[in-house]
């Protein structure tokens, strides 16, 4: 099995390389191609990479390259994690949009739609190589915004599918609460990526016991502060909203905690640099405790488990993913891209059927799932009405002053990324 990770040389990689060693029995990758065009990152990420396979015994080789078309020849699965513009157009997502006292964030709001229209014609041409190298070849994508460029792989006939690590970081949280395994706990996680609810936590299965009542009352003090919501918040909705739903319950509260701190990303490009450093020691063989404060936990265990489910070679039977509507959600189109439990297999993933959510939560979901068609219009197409049409449809902006001035801001901040600017 040949596995590819665009993006290798990102400190995040080796989580991911952890995670392929300790699970080699799960996904057994003959030969593993980390592809990135920074060659200082990636030789220092590549050597990490082969101590960590060789101190835990993996067989597997290791390679490192620039060369995207060698990277991908005969990959049975490319598992894509890029930042176009790197920490420095994150760090301008997270920035300007708080002028206008809007959140300023890397996936949603206007830092989100920046982010969109940065990526989603790279990996598009990305996927088109992908499928010329192999038509076979499924894409994992884990690069954000997730909804959106997933959406655009999908309605390109690509073999992709969305992953995110927020299901399987609540899916971890509860297990331990509840003192059972993690493969005990399934999900109802219902809502698209970056906004979703847990409308139910069941044990054994999707018809098991639904113990989320029991949960909100022994733990939900400990659920709410993980989330920075107030416990009395979760108690009235009757579920578990992922974190991104701060941005949306209590915006003006972070735009002024946003206003009065270092931005998320000048903290990871220092945790960066410290991490980078460490992973030029040739003595360490292990991923560095300090990785678990960089993000993306349980990434690599979501990776695989998706990956073999995907190969035909194991992995869990049922998996949250991003994935075509197909009706799952009546009120969304087909066509929209969804963050759900999914049956996964060689065919690809497969909705499961869920309660319609409740109007407070669909109403959202509609909303944003219009901003996101807007958003892939404005990416695959560009010009200024299209941003400013897509800014307006999201629930975080919504007025056409607002709209207006970050209009400009985002092409201004990002024209060296834009094709048609």
């Amino acid at each position: 099995m040949k596995l590819t990770v665009v993006g290798g040389g990102s400190t995040y990689t080796p989580e991911l390389i952890d995670g392929f060693a300790r699970l080699r029995d799960t996904l057994p990758i003959e030969e593993l191609v980390l592809v990135d065009p920074a060659a200082e990152r990636l030789e220092l990420v590549g050597g990490l990479a082969r101590r960590i396979f060789a101190r835990q015994g993996h067989p597997g080789r290791i390679v490192t390259t620039a060369d995207l078309d060698a990277g991908v020849d005969g990959a049975d699965a490319v598992l894509l994690q890029l930042r176009i513009g790197g920490q420095a157009a994150r760090e301008q997502d997270e920035t300007w949009p708080l002028e206008c006292g809007c959140v300023g964030q890397e996936t949603t709001g206007a830092g989100g739609l920046a982010k969109a229209l940065r990526t989603v014609p790279v990996v598009l041409d990305i996927a088109e190589r992908v499928r010329r190298a192999n038509p076979r070849a499924w894409i994992i994508d884990f690069t954000n915004p997730v909804g959106i460029v997933t959406r655009a792989l999908l309605q390109a006939g690509h073999r992709a599918v969305g992953l995110c690590n927020v299901a399987i970081g609540f899916q971890r949280k509860f297990a331990g609460l509840l003192g059972v395994a993690p493969a005990e706990v399934h999900l109802a996680h219902v809502g698209l990526n970056h906004l979703t609810w847990e409308t139910g936590v069941r044990l054994g299965g999707p018809e098991g016991e639904n113990v989320l009542p029991k949960l909100l009352a022994e733990h939900g003090e400990s659920i709410a502060d993980d989330l920075h919501l107030p416990r009395p918040l979760l108690d009235r909705l009757g579920v578990v909203p992922s974190y991104y739903l701060r941005y949306y319950y209590a915006h003006d509260e972070v735009v002024r905690e946003l206003r009065t701190k270092p931005s998320r990303a000048a903290e990871v490009a220092a945790m960066e640099r410290e991490l980078l450093a460490m992973y030029g020691d040739p003595a360490l063989d292990e991923k560095p405790a300090l990785l678990a404060k960089r993000g993306g936990a349980y990434y690599s265990e979501a990776a695989v488990d998706l990956a073999a489910a995907l190969l035909g070679g194991g992995g869990s039977p049922y998996q949250v993913v991003n994935a075509f509507n197909k009706g799952t959600l009546p009120f969304l189109p087909d066509d929209a891209v969804i963050e759900v439990q999914a049956a996964v297999g060689p065919a690809g993933p497969a909705p499961l059927p869920v309660p319609e959510p409740d109007p407070l939560f669909a109403g959202l979901i509609a909303n944003v799932t219009a901003y996101e068609d807007l958003a892939l219009e404005a990416a695959l197409r560009g010009g200024r009405d299209r941003v400013f049409r897509a800014l307006l449809a999201h629930p975080l902006i919504g007025q056409h002053a607002y709209a207006d001035a970050l209009t400009d801001q985002l092409i201004a901040h990002n024209r060296e990324h834009l094709a048609w600017a």
